[in-house]
């Protein structure tokens, strides 16, 4: 397939980049940007040098909608938006990176990104795209919304729970902790390195844009999901997502109950390992496209704990977007993803 990329110039259109160079049904990555259109791609990751020599084109939409077989958006909030009603007049399938069609109720969206809402009817149109949930309709879809990063992880860990009524709805806290790239490519006082060395930081508390996002499919999955406690951190690294759901149990289940329980619901999704023993950790997950989930229940305080681990850019980002392109186009969804995590 021929593939597009819009906005290639950030950490996810890099990504993206690296894997689908070894794709094996890929046969063309092109690179369009509407603010460096004719740069070389180099002069921005000059380690590019003699692997990828494409050059940022100007953006076409028509061109893009009906020369490529997925058009994957990378690019800043609002610009999907306002793309997305000519890509569709056309053959390709698109993929959405920036968020712009996750949020279903515009007034939703609005209070929580502080932006005009894109167009409803392509918003209702987009499907969500948490790849191992949903793969039916995404490999149905014209256009899907991959989920944040943040609710990838999160939603990862606790899906089997709440789909079988297994925790107290009314009880979920979250505690997420992502490395520096999940603020972006653009620095800030807060990603400085005098700033984030050796330190963590706590931010967005009760008003980050991930949490509706989390509430959404919560409701989705299970008629009794409530407002959920979500309080995301910066800590000192570059990639990866470490989320901690704590829930209260109405059952009796035991740990290794808990753990087999997990392990059914992910059978078959060669990227969602269950451990059998041992929290993970987010070095483990590496460069890959694998979620590590561990809990474990303490029935002293009658609660589950569930860590989920990520890397932000991979599963939380390109790889769950080429895992959607995939199955989108029919191809077997571990398709230029078969990467073993970089450790240590």
């Amino acid at each position: 397939m021929k593939v597009a990329i819009v906005g290639a110039t950030g950490y996810g259109g890099i990504e993206l980049i690296r894997l689908l160079r070894q794709h094996r049904h890929v046969t063309e990555v092109s690179v369009f940007s509407s603010t460096q259109a004719e740069a070389p791609l180099t002069s921005t990751y000059p380690h590019l040098q003699d692997v990828y020599k494409g050059i940022l084109q100007p953006l076409d939409t028509k061109r893009l909608a009906n020369e490529y077989d997925v058009v994957f958006l990378s690019a800043p909030p609002g610009v999907a938006a306002s793309l997305a009603g000519d890509l569709l007049e056309g053959t390709a399938a698109i993929v959405d990176l920036s968020g712009d069609f996750r949020i279903k109720e515009a007034s939703v969206y609005e209070a929580w990104y502080g932006r005009e809402a894109a167009d409803a009817t392509i918003a209702r149109q987009a499907v969500y795209g948490l790849s191992e949930w949903n793969g039916e309709k995404i490999g149905k879809a014209q256009i899907v919304a991959n989920p944040g990063c943040y609710p990838t992880a999160i939603l990862l860990g606790l899906a089997p729970a709440v789909k079988n009524n297994g925790i107290d709805m009314k009880s979920v806290i979250i505690d997420a902790k992502t490395g520096t790239t999940g603020a972006g490519k653009n620095p800030s006082p807060m990603t400085h390195f005098s700033e984030m060395n050796e330190s963590m930081k706590i931010y967005k508390v009760n008003e980050h844009k991930h949490t509706p996002e989390i509430e959404q499919q919560l409701f989705e999955w299970n008629e009794e999901a409530d407002t959920v406690t979500f309080t995301p951190h910066l800590v000192p690294m570059s990639r990866g997502i470490m989320a901690t759901m704590y829930a209260t149990c109405p059952s009796d289940l035991s740990a290794q109950e808990w753990i087999d329980a997990y392990k059914a619901a992910y059978e078959g999704h060669p990227f969602v390992r269950v451990r059998e023993d041992g929290f993970p950790a987010t070095k483990e997950v590496y460069g890959s496209n694998y979620c590590d989930i561990f809990l474990d229940y303490d029935s002293r305080t009658n609660r589950l704990t569930i860590v989920s681990v990520i890397d932000n850019l991979v599963k939380g980002a390109a790889g769950q977007a080429i895992q959607n392109a995939n199955l989108m186009n029919g191809f077997e969804a571990t398709a230029g993803l078969e990467l073993f995590p970089i450790y240590p």
